[in-house]
């Protein structure tokens, strides 16, 4: 198939956040297609789009809409024609597409876990009762307070430096990052050490980034297809399907990592009340073509042993 390559009269348009870590993972995709079909990177243009949850920073996103408010105004512009691509982190992405739109095209992945930040603390396993932990995720607040309930949470919202200023700031002792993203950004020294996956599991898809296009733009799916990472989509394709049978959202404590051996997809799974009152989790493994039923079947599993009521907050 002959491709209608951009050039720098017509370039590729790749919409992304405006943050400085959404603005590196749109730089990371123009440099691998740039790559992948010897072109200028002035072949392709990079977008910047405010959205609604950059723009909102006082209030926790369960109380502005959830993590629909990071990929809305950027999906309106891919569907208008505004840009040909948008660049996600796939931990922020609801499982649901709008219509008109595919989401297939995966980046090799980085370093999924959390990374413990302080300036006081060396570890996690550090802090002393009492401790100001700050954070916006209401999967590290619950993953926190189940094993750690005489710590202190408060709300930290914002892109990577701002959460940095607030630690500076003594708004708390410590706070969580991802470390793909401190990676990205050429910031691994801001970690005190990556936390295992065993003392806090991932979010579902966290170090990965999606690049979605229109369904019907051949160009784009074909150009995209170069720069396509299997492996990533393999275990996503296991974690989503857990997230989408739990129906998760940014407002439900949700974790998830599926990891590959072979021919063997493992798949960790993990929900939370979010005042870390209950824990539920499992793991299984199966070959990698069933991950997605795996997935499935495991958020099948872990909502059938919620009892009732153990998702009653999300209405409240």
């Amino acid at each position: 198939m002959s491709i209608d390559l951009p050039s720098p009269a017509r370039p590729l348009k790749i919409g992304t956040r405006g943050s400085p870590l959404a603005v590196a993972q749109a730089h990371e995709t123009r440099g691998r297609l740039a790559a992948a079909f010897d072109l200028p990177e002035d072949a392709f243009e990079i977008v910047v789009i405010k959205t609604t949850g950059d723009r909102v920073l006082d209030r926790p996103l369960k109380e502005i809409g959830g993590k629909g408010l990071f990929t809305r105004e950027i999906e309106e512009a891919l569907l208008s024609g505004e840009i040909d691509l948008a660049v996600h982190s796939m931990k922020d992405m609801p499982v649901a597409q709008p219509a008109g739109l595919a989401l297939d095209t995966y980046l090799p992945r980085e370093d999924m876990r959390d990374a413990f930040v302080s300036h006081a603390h060396a570890a996690l396993a550090d802090l002393p009762a009492g401790t100001v932990v700050g954070t916006s995720s209401l999967r590290r607040r619950a993953q926190l307070l189940w094993r750690r309930p005489e710590l202190r949470v408060v709300e930290f919202r914002g892109n990577v430096q701002t959460r940095l200023k607030k630690l500076e700031a003594g708004v708390a002792a410590a706070t969580f990052l991802a470390m793909a993203g401190l990676n990205r950004l050429g910031m691994a020294h801001v970690s005190r050490g990556p936390i295992a996956p065993e003392d806090m599991l991932p979010a579902v898809a966290q170090g990965a980034l999606g690049i979605e296009r229109r369904a019907d733009d051949g160009r784009a799916a074909a150009m995209l297809e170069a720069i396509h990472d299997v492996e990533t989509a393999k275990r996503l394709a296991a974690e989503r399907a857990f997230l989408a049978r739990l129906d998760g959202s940014c407002e439900t404590p949700i974790a998830g990592l599926a990891e590959l051996d072979g021919g063997t997809l493992r798949l960790r799974g993990e929900i939370l009340r979010p005042d870390g009152s209950e824990c539920l989790s499992d793991e299984a493994s199966a070959p990698v073509e069933d991950g997605a039923a795996l997935g499935e079947e495991m958020g099948a599993k872990l909502l059938g042993q919620a009892g009732p009521g153990f998702f009653d907050w999300r209405t409240a």
